[in-house]
């Protein structure tokens, strides 16, 4: 009769050593969630394609000469500080259908914002390129941005003034990135809204230029994980830097909580953060 009490508390203290050898176990799992994977192949995919228009705008405004030279006094910028000196622009303004071809050759060109690149770039456009309504396709052939390989195509179409007579152009891209090392493949499919807020009265002069970037957009990093994005504060680009100087994006990864990539406002640097819950990481923007 002594034994039944005795077999009771011993069942109840391996019961309780039980609980909480899991309580630990859970314990000990990390409380953190520092992934920021998504946000880093997102501003990956933001540079390149962005950095695609600018190219476009550049060569169609500057035309093919890359000898291309002004007065000592007038304010407009060489198209080498843009593109650079191993890169050729062959442009087609005859035909019903315009061209631009962008070549940096089969192996890598430095260019100018220290960016490696090959291949070429394709744009083409009926109509007047700067004119409301005016739909500029841009595809890629074999082209590579630091050994990462740009894919798909973008649509540019130009929809006008809006309200404070900035011109607007809505920017649609279904893209694929395959990552140099065999870093796998990522896409990113995104609507951007491109207001031109500075620098449309000086043509010749695409270094004064800025533009706000607003939009939304998908993705999938090289695991095959899906996120979503949302600009909540506009992408600021001067043409002077080379990355977005300004701005703020939720995204939120498949299974994670949402987080920010803040670009920063100090300026012209390759610093970001990425912030998630109460934790803040750095970042290097590609």
């Amino acid at each position: 009769m002594q034994k039944t009490p005795s077999i009771f508390l011993g069942i109840m203290a391996c019961f309780i050593i039980t609980l909480s050898f899991t309580a630990c176990k859970k314990d000990s799992k990390p409380s953190t969630d520092s992934d920021t994977t998504a946000a880093q192949d997102n501003a990956m995919a933001e540079s390149a394609y962005t950095d695609a228009n600018t190219m476009v705008d550049a060569s169609v405004t500057y035309g093919a000469n890359f000898s291309f030279r002004v007065a000592t006094n007038e304010p407009a910028a060489r198209i080498e500080e843009v593109l650079g000196n191993c890169v050729t622009v062959t442009i087609d303004t005859v035909n019903a259908t315009r061209s631009v071809v962008i070549n940096f050759g089969t192996t890598n060109c430095l260019c100018v914002d220290g960016r490696k690149r090959r291949g070429r770039i394709l744009a083409n456009w009926t109509g007047r390129y700067r004119e409301a309504g005016t739909v500029v396709n841009i595809t890629y052939d074999n082209y590579f941005v630091n050994d990462n390989q740009i894919k798909g195509t973008h649509k540019t179409t130009n929809m006008g003034a809006n309200n404070a007579g900035n011109l607007v152009y809505k920017i649609e891209v279904n893209g694929t990135i395959v990552k140099a090392n065999n870093g796998g493949e990522i896409t990113w499919e995104s609507t951007r809204q491109r207001e031109w807020v500075a620098g449309i009265n000086t043509p010749l002069n695409i270094l004064d230029d800025i533009y706000s970037i607003t939009g939304s957009a998908t993705g999938t990093v090289a695991s095959g994980h899906a996120y979503t994005i949302n600009i909540t504060q506009a992408l600021v680009r001067k043409m002077t830097c080379n990355w977005f100087e300004s701005g703020k994006i939720e995204l939120t990864p498949e299974g994670l909580a949402t987080r920010t990539l803040d670009y920063g406002s100090s300026g012209c640097d390759a610093n970001a953060t990425v912030t998630i819950g109460g934790a803040t990481f750095n970042v290097v923007l590609p």
